[in-house]
């Protein structure tokens, strides 16, 4: 394995057409077969778990599992509603939509408390995830009363509606994050290379690691199924890290070149090229993937979406760098050679040495090193302070932007029907000669609920046909993630489900609904939260320990990332759980922070973090191995890497922070709490914390190695270009 990036870069160096082919069919081959096998979407039953998942799963067992439901709206424009017309309004309405196959079943047309809406409830056939897909011809029905009732407004929601308003805006969010990101990174990789055709080679390269990872993961969504986030990771981490293995690796093929003066031909250039960054492009794309599989240990399907489509664009980002790039790369200096007319090329800028900006930068840490670490870590810890206040919730459809009009029209749906707000559904399993005495409990149980203001509305009660399986609903006139809802819930799972239900001998019950899954989720979550810690720490401190051979390095990265970590998220923390940013990020908070981003933070950023870990740290190992003092090699080190480094941050901050424009505001989180991670990491990390820490530590750095063992050279190629 040590020796594959200079092996994969020798049959490269001497084989360019057939690695650029190579690589082209590879990618070709990925879409096409992806797009034959198809994307194996996750199902309803994937997302199950905790005590609302096994309630749905009993409920489902009985037939009398939650039906997907849409609901067609008839109000007036303005001023009181014209009755009569609303009227023939929703019996049209009723009328077309009992003629689709899509629909089960069409409710009555109701009126609301007031009189001034009314409301035709229309139930969908399949599951429903489905439903998405299959709601168009509901719309288009309701778009066709509409037009031949203009003097009312009829307008549709439910939980397909707003699944397909979110999809189409995931699509066209997307669009607007490219459409910032790409202009935005070639203008960054323009300035560090000075150069169109090398600014241009790390984003073609990144796009077509992300077209092949697209082919990849909906393969492997038969094995993990696609939670519909597999898209958005793939293009967020793609970007990022593609560039960023790319930009390592040029950049060091530029210092070869220039130090060679023209003595070695581009084939052997970018094997020495190889020899080093190629290696740190190996170490840290590892470093990605195993930390990246710690989220399979959440047992959650988003999570193992998560996971798969970052592991299979950094493995496409990694193989695109070890065999197309050193082909492209040979190939171009085999051009400039040939428009010289000599093997030597001229004089490029490598952006090595320290620099006086960045001796700058790193002077605090040579000369002050106890103050410097001391004053950096305090930043961070005071950026960390705001997590004492973090509060973790499911995000759900209550969190949705309001440019959907889905729901806008479900903001009125709730105003003007209260008691369709919230439903539980309390599902008991008995044997059936028990089923007389599960009715009269759930009776005594809905009885209960109507003296509590928490609760609204007649139960309904429903059973299954073999008698085992019984369903109550009860309605909460309040918003899914209000206080009040989570209270009802909590009531009748600690209440009233044990004085009723829970008496009768081998019965088992659950709740479900909207609120139990958003309840049951994150505490599903931090149960599995320390596993999931504990896994990625030691990872993160084995793989840094096996990288530098050194115990003490791994500790080190630990602590580094914690800390950047714990920074980023208290800023997440300040800024998305107040109001005072709202119009400046475009969002509108809930007081809380999406439940899956500070774990996602976590496990990507310790992978991402051993980019500039492995890239600093390699430079300054090279030093010590050519004689030089570990404290002068701290600084020659990052000296020497400053520059790729902070083009690098640069493209991950732009490509993340492109996310913060999102509408939907889990990926407005998750993209803002990166891109700050990053630059902490970048700037904080890597020029304060990471080169005081080791001047302190000095030939400690390598423990327990006495020593490190001098890199061998590889045998270079010495093809002629001339």
């Amino acid at each position: 394995m040590r020796d594959l990036p200079v092996r994969a870069a020798r049959w490269s160096a001497l084989h360019p057409w057939r690695a650029i082919t190579g690589w082209l069919v590879f990618v070709v081959l990925c879409l096409g077969l992806g797009i034959a096998v198809g994307t194996h979407n996750a199902t309803t039953e994937d997302y199950r778990v905790g005590e609302a998942g096994r309630a749905e799963a009993m409920a489902t067992e009985g037939h009398l599992q939650r039906r997907p439901t849409e609901q067609v709206l008839v109000s007036s424009r303005s001023g009181a509603l014209d009755r009569r017309a609303a009227d023939q309004a929703a019996r049209e309405v009723a009328a077309r939509m009992a003629k689709l196959p899509e629909v089960e079943r069409v409710a009555a047309p109701l009126a609301a408390r007031d009189g001034q809406v009314l409301m035709v409830e229309v139930t969908m056939r399949g599951p429903e995830l489905d439903a998405r897909k299959h709601v168009g011809p509901l719309r288009a029905q309701t778009a066709a009363v509409q037009r031949s009732h203009p003097d009312v407004r009829v307008e549709e929601t439910g939980s397909p509606s707003i699944s397909k308003g979110v999809d189409a805006q995931r699509g066209s969010d997307l669009a607007l994050s490219e459409a910032i990101t790409l202009p935005a990174t070639l203008i960054t990789l323009l300035l560090a290379f000075g150069s169109v055709l090398m600014a241009t080679v790390p984003l073609l390269l990144a796009l077509s690691s992300i077209a092949a990872a697209l082919g990849l993961s909906m393969m492997a969504s038969h094995l993990f199924p696609d939670a519909g986030v597999g898209t958005n990771v793939i293009i967020l981490i793609g970007l990022a890290v593609g560039v960023d293995y790319t930009l390592f690796y040029l950049k060091r093929e530029r210092e070869e070149r220039a130090r060679c003066g023209g003595r070695l031909g581009p084939e052997a250039v970018v094997e020495l090229a190889a020899a080093t960054s190629g290696r740190a492009v190996v170490v840290s794309g590892l470093a990605v993937i195993v930390s990246t599989a710690t989220l399979y240990l959440a047992s959650d399907v988003i999570f193992s979406s998560l996971a798969t489509g970052t592991i299979v664009v950094v493995l496409a980002a990694v193989a695109s760098s070890l065999t197309v790039l050193p082909a492209l790369l040979v190939k171009a200096g085999q051009r400039a050679a040939r428009r010289a007319g000599t093997r030597r090329p001229r004089r490029v800028r490598t952006g090595g040495g320290t620099g006086r900006v960045w001796a700058a930068l790193t002077r605090p840490a040579s000369r002050h090193p106890v103050l410097t670490l001391c004053v950096s870590v305090l930043f961070l810890l005071v950026l960390a302070a705001p997590l004492a206040g973090l509060k973790l919730v499911e995000m759900s459809r209550d969190t949705h932007s309001r440019a959907i009009p889905a729901m806008r029209t479900y903001d009125r749906l709730n105003e003007a029907f209260p008691e369709h707000r919230v439903t539980h559904q309390i599902v008991v399993r008995a044997r059936p000669d028990r089923a007389g005495e599960v009715a009269a409990a759930l009776a005594e149980l809905g009885r209960r609920t109507r003296t509590d203001p928490l609760f609204t509305g007649r139960p309904r009660l429903r059973t299954s046909d073999d008698h085992r399986i019984s369903v109550l609903e009860l309605s909460v006139p309040y918003l899914g993630n209000s206080d009040e809802a989570r209270r009802s819930l909590t009531h009748l799972r600690a209440d009233y489900l044990p004085a009723t239900v829970g008496r009768i001998p081998g019965a088992e019950a659950g709740v479900t609904g909207d609120v139990a899954r958003t309840t049951d989720y994150p505490a599903h979550q931090n149960a599995r939260l320390p596993l999931v810690i504990g896994a990625l720490l030691l990872v993160t401190l084995v793989m840094t320990a096996l990288a530098f051979r050194s115990v003490v390095l791994g500790l080190l990265g630990v602590v580094l990332n914690l800390l950047s970590a714990a920074g980023a998220l208290g800023l997440l923390v300040l800024v998305f759980q107040s109001t005072w940013a709202e119009g400046l990020l475009g969002f509108q908070s809930t007081g809380s922070i999406g439940s899956r981003v500070p774990l996602f933070l976590f496990v990507i950023l310790f992978g991402l973090s051993m980019d500039y870990q492995v890239f600093v740290v390699s430079r300054i190992r090279e030093a010590v191995l050519g004689g030089v003092p570990t404290r002068r090699a701290v600084l020659d080190g990052i000296g020497s890497s400053a520059a790729v480094v902070t083009s690098a941050a640069v493209v991950m901050v732009t490509v993340f922070a492109s996310f913060v424009f999102l509408h939907i505001i889990e990926m407005k989180q998750i993209g803002f709490v990166l891109a700050a991670a990053v630059l902490l990491d970048a700037f904080v990390i890597r020029i304060m914390v990471l080169p005081a820490a080791m001047t302190l530590l000095g030939e400690a750095s390598w423990w327990p190695a006495h020593g490190v063992r001098p890199v061998r050279r590889p045998t270079l190629i010495t093809a002629d270009v001339s």
